[in-house]
């Protein structure tokens, strides 16, 4: 853990050069470790997903309620509710293209995901920031991964006050699994925080891997899964 007590904040500004695109879906179950397969089928409406600033939000649903419990096996099944939502991050000149997508049935490892209602949703600055999946190297231990995200925060020109890394996740890819952490990062100040939302950190964010989304807490990072529902 990196931690360094904060300056004066600004206030929440909202920023519309980059986006996330929401869609309403209607799918029953997807795997736990889907984002391979979502990005691939996702690929074949929109063969810019790779392109850079854009971002495809792998599919969350809470840890746990009503006696059941989000499952740890990647290849166990996610259930939806009806409330549960898609969501890609895109430059806004790409708004009207990724518009194509809405009404489209994906076949997600077998499962089908329709997404369809799309709205826009402006980047807003918030001080905490988390990422589920940061790419990591291999021989990476807690102290040289927050190491190499100072260097990575350093060269986009945002301060890192506090960071806090979190549990270990491995996607499944052809190439062989991936491995990858999860990062909080706290105290950013207004640019910072909608610069980081913009830019993602690292690789493979058409596969969810860097992309920020607001936190409004401090928790230990291994414990947070609060999902991609509205």
């Amino acid at each position: 853990m990196f931690w360094e007590e904060p300056e004066d904040k600004s206030v929440i500004t909202p920023s519309d050069d980059v986006v996330d695109l929401v869609f309403k879906t209607n799918c029953k179950a997807l795997p736990v470790d889907h984002a391979y397969s979502l990005y691939q089928s996702v690929k074949q409406a929109l063969p810019w997903i790779e392109a850079p600033g854009v971002g495809l939000h792998t599919i969350h649903v809470v840890a746990s309620g009503n006696g059941w419990m989000r499952p740890e096996d990647p290849d166990e099944l996610l259930y939806l509710s009806k409330r549960t939502r898609f969501s890609l991050r895109v430059p806004k000149e790409r708004i009207s293209d990724a518009e194509k997508l809405s009404g489209v049935e994906l076949d997600v490892a077998g499962n089908k995901l329709t997404v369809y209602d799309m709205n826009i949703k402006q980047l807003e600055s918030f001080e905490t920031l988390f990422s589920r999946y940061l790419v990591a190297d291999d021989d990476n231990d807690e102290e040289k991964f927050l190491a190499d995200v100072f260097e990575q925060l350093k060269a986009l020109d945002i301060h890192a006050r506090k960071m806090m890394c979190g549990r270990e996740t491995l996607i499944k890819s052809p190439d062989g699994e991936i491995k990858t952490r999860s990062l909080m990062l706290a105290d950013l100040d207004d640019e910072a925080s909608i610069k980081l939302q913009q830019t993602g950190l690292g690789s493979l964010q058409h596969m969810g891997c860097g992309l920020f989304i607001p936190h409004r807490g401090i928790k230990a990072v291994s414990n947070i899964d609060s999902g991609n529902e509205k």
